[in-house]
C-alpha cells in the first residue's frame, strides 16, 4: 500500500484538538490487560488526577465510557431518567439540542427551552419554565461549543434544585480548560470527552457520578448496557471500564493526565485558557467590522466565536478563508455549520469559531491569529 498524502496541519477547530508530540509516542507503550493489574497501573492515576481537574473528591465517581462526550451524556439520561418522568433540556446552541434529542430518541418524556443564538441561559425564563413544567430533571450545557458561550453552571444548578430537580451537566468542551469547582457545583451528573481541552484522541466518554445519582440510577429500569451507570460505577471502583478499553488512549491519558497535574500544574493550565481568550478579545477589538458573538461574563475560556461582517457568505469563510489557511498549514473552522445555516437563513451576520483549547500554547494562537488576519481582510 502506498503512504498516503496526508495533510499536516495545525488544528484550530473545537476538536479533535492539537496533540503535543509527547502524547502521540505514548500511544507506543506497551498494551496491556484489562483486568490484569497492569490495568491499575494507569487506572488509578488517571481516576485520581481525574478528580484533581475537576475539583472533586470521594463524592463523585469517574466513569470512563468508550466512546465519546454524546456517550457518557446518553448514560445520564438512560440511568437516570425514570419511566413517567419529565426532563427539561436547556439549550443555547446546537450542542445544547444534542442532550434534548438523546432524551426524545430513547423514548423520555422530554422538552427543550432554547436561547437565542449567542446567549447565555436566562435564569428568569429558566424558572418560569420550571414553575409550570415541574420537570424531575434538567440537563444542560455547561459549554456551548457552537457558539462559544459558558453558562453560569453553580448558578444555574442551584436554581434547578430550588425547584426540585436533579441538574445533569454536559461539560464536554471545558472539562481540563476552567476550573469546575465540581463538589460545589450543584451538578449530579457531570459528562465529557478526552478529545477536546483534554487534548487527547477522541474514545472515552468521561462521566462524574455524584452518590446522589448512583443512588437514582439503583432504582431506574431499562438502562441497557453500557449506559448503565451502575454497570460502569462497579468496575469503576476497581479502577476498570466496564468493556474492553482502548489500551492506547489509557496509555495516552495516563501521561497527559500526569503532565496537566504535576508539569504544567492544574492552576496554570487554567489561567493559559484564560490569557488565550484574552487574546482573541483583543484581536476581534482590532478588526474592523467584526466583534465577539458571545456576550462579555459569558465568553468561554475553551472557543471563541466571532461575528463577521454583514455580507459574508457561508461560501466565502468555507470556500475562501478555510481553504487558503489549509494552504498555509492550519485548519480554520469557518463556523458551526448548523448555526451559520440558520444565521444565514435568517439573515443575521455569521460566525468563525477559534479554538483555543488542550494543549494550544499563546505563541501558536497568536501566529494563527495574524495569519487568520490576513485572509479575513480579503473579504
Amino acid at each position: 500500500m502506498s503512504k498516503p498524502n496526508f495533510a499536516l496541519l495545525k488544528l484550530f477547530i473545537t476538536g479533535p484538538t492539537y496533540i503535543r508530540d509527547e502524547i502521540k509516542e505514548a500511544g507506543r507503550l506497551p498494551e496491556f490487560g484489562h483486568r490484569d493489574a497492569e490495568n491499575d497501573l494507569r487506572f488509578a492515576p488517571i481516576r485520581e488526577n481525574l478528580r484533581k481537574l475537576a475539583g472533586c473528591g470521594d463524592d463523585y465517581e469517574p466513569i470512563l465510557c468508550l466512546g465519546s462526550g454524546s456517550t457518557a451524556m446518553e448514560a445520564s439520561v438512560r440511568s437516570l431518567v425514570a419511566e413517567g418522568e419529565t426532563i427539561l433540556n436547556v439549550s443555547v446552541g446546537a450542542f445544547g439540542d444534542m442532550y434534548y434529542n438523546l432524551a426524545d430518541h430513547n423514548g423520555k418524556k422530554s422538552e427543550n427551552l432554547k436561547f437565542d443564538y449567542g446567549q447565555a441561559i436566562d435564569l428568569n425564563v429558566l424558572e418560569d419554565k420550571l414553575k409550570e413544567l415541574k420537570p424531575d430533571l434538567v440537563s444542560f450545557t455547561h459549554n456551548e461549543t457552537s457558539t462559544g458561550v459558558v453558562n453560569d453552571m453553580k448558578a444555574t444548578c442551584e436554581l434547578i434544585r430550588a425547584h426540585g430537580a436533579m441538574p445533569i451537566v454536559d461539560g464536554v468542551s471545558i472539562f481540563g480548560g476552567a476550573d469546575l469547582d465540581l463538589s460545589n457545583s450543584g451538578a449530579a451528573m457531570y459528562s465529557t470527552a478526552t478529545q477536546k481541552a483534554l487534548a487527547l484522541p477522541a474514545g472515552f466518554g468521561i462521566g462524574f457520578v455524584s452518590g446522589e445519582a448512583e443512588e437514582k440510577a439503583a432504582k431506574v429500569t431499562n438502562k441497557g448496557h453500557h449506559h448503565d451507570i451502575t454497570k460502569h460505577l462497579g468496575r469503576a471502583r476497581k479502577n476498570q471500564t466496564l468493556t474492553t478499553p482502548n489500551c492506547t488512549l489509557a496509555n495516552q491519558m495516563y501521561v497527559q493526565l500526569d503532565h496537566i497535574v504535576n508539569v504544567e500544574g492544574i492552576e496554570n493550565r487554567f489561567n493559559r485558557h484564560i490569557e488565550m481568550r484574552g487574546m482573541v478579545e483583543k484581536w476581534v477589538a482590532g478588526l474592523d467590522g467584526f466583534e465577539m458573538f458571545a456576550p462579555e461574563g459569558y465568553r468561554s475560556p475553551t472557543v471563541s466565536t466571532v461575528l463577521c461582517p454583514a455580507g459574508v457568505t457561508v461560501t466565502q469563510l468555507k470556500k475562501g478563508v478555510k481553504e487558503a489557511l489549509r494552504g498555509g498549514g492550519y485548519l480554520m473552522d469557518p463556523g458551526y455549520g448548523k448555526l451559520n445555516a440558520a444565521l444565514e437563513e435568517a439573515g443575521r451576520r455569521l460566525v468563525i469559531r477559534v479554538g483555543h483549547m488542550g494543549d494550544i500554547m499563546p505563541d501558536m494562537l497568536g501566529e494563527y491569529l495574524g495569519k487568520l488576519e490576513v485572509e479575513l481582510k480579503k473579504l
